[in-house]
């Protein structure tokens, strides 16, 4: 049975000079366990399955095969980035599927939570299976698994990343960060030369901006969410809370609200910030963010982000509140 623990003496990787010791070990590895084969990885764009991506790619290169799902519910300008760092820049073979039509039209009308990750995992599940069946000599599935999934594996939570995919597809597993945490991973991520912007990538849920949507997800709502969260993002990065925050982001409620523009009645969405401190993700404080900031926040949504007349901020803590609304 393969060992799933962490050896007590590996040495924590906190510097580049051990991290570029661990990349050229799991280059030795990964060329030892692959051959001639190819290997897959379904690449989200966050920083674990970015850093497996760029250790493939030196260690097999053409060998290896990425696909980068689109399913609609990523942030602003994350698809695109996908696409630039690892088609463009480092020449990866990478498969970008259009699946945005599919995932919305199949989550329109479903309003529980759980519903909405049931279809978008199941639908991710499906699409990463049909592109894998059109490739020929894939041997190997990559996972930008690390050490905390193994331990919540333990009795926590379901490990899932790319499981539940069809056992015909016979896949051997390849994990090179499986025994990493998470500031190990962005150490090496930086020592691979990923973009700081894609290392330090904000923790985002599985289902995307879809729990930032709740209830049934209309595309309307859902372009809310990413042009507003792009806004607050922004800002943050401009006045130097970028990385000083653990997390911010923005919701918008499946209702709408009376208000006035230019004279007239409007009856538009909401848009909430939410911004929160914490180690663990097991409990959360909020982040307090200055007046002038919060107003120059607002100012931008409500003048750039049609089919919006109120911003509010939420100011709950973990607990009673969840850091997600849904």
């Amino acid at each position: 049975m393969e060992n799933l623990l962490r050896d007590p003496n590996m040495a924590r990787i906190d510097n580049a000079e051990k991290a570029q010791a661990f990349i050229n070990e799991q280059i030795r590895l990964i060329k030892e366990e692959v051959g001639d084969k190819k290997v897959l990885l379904a690449l989200s764009g966050g920083v674990d399955s970015s850093v497996v991506a760029a250790l493939l790619i030196k260690a097999v290169g053409s060998q290896f095969v990425a696909v980068h799902v689109n399913h609609g519910l990523l942030r602003k300008g994350e698809p695109e980035q996908v696409i630039r760092v690892f088609r463009e820049e480092m020449k990866a073979n990478l498969i970008y599927v259009d699946a945005v039509d599919r995932f919305l039209d199949l989550l329109a009308g479903v309003e529980d939570p759980e519903q909405k990750r049931k279809v978008i995992g199941k639908t991710f599940i499906d699409v990463f299976a049909e592109e894998a069946k059109k490739l020929d000599g894939i041997e190997f599935l990559a996972q930008g698994t690390i050490y905390p999934d193994i331990l919540e594996s333990n009795g926590i939570k379901a490990h899932h990343n790319v499981g539940g995919l069809p056992p015909e597809l016979n896949f051997r597993l390849i994990e090179p960060v499986k025994f990493l945490y998470k500031d190990e991973v962005r150490v090496v991520g930086e020592a691979l030369g990923l973009p700081h912007s894609m290392v330090y990538r904000q923790p985002f849920p599985g289902p995307g901006l879809g729990v930032r949507c709740p209830g049934a997800i209309t595309r309307d709502r859902l372009e809310v969410v990413r042009e507003s969260d792009a806004i607050l993002r922004e800002e943050f990065a401009t006045n130097g809370l970028e990385g000083k925050v653990w997390q911010y982001f923005t919701v918008v409620p499946p209702f709408r609200s009376t208000g006035i523009k230019d004279g007239k009645r409007t009856f538009d969405y909401m848009v909430v910030l939410r911004a929160v401190n914490s180690i663990d993700a097991t409990s959360a404080t909020v982040e307090e963010i200055p007046y002038p900031l919060l107003f120059k926040i607002r100012d931008r949504i409500l003048a750039e982000v049609p089919s919006v007349n109120r911003v509010l901020v939420d100011i709950s803590p973990k607990p009673i509140a969840t850091i997600e609304w849904e």
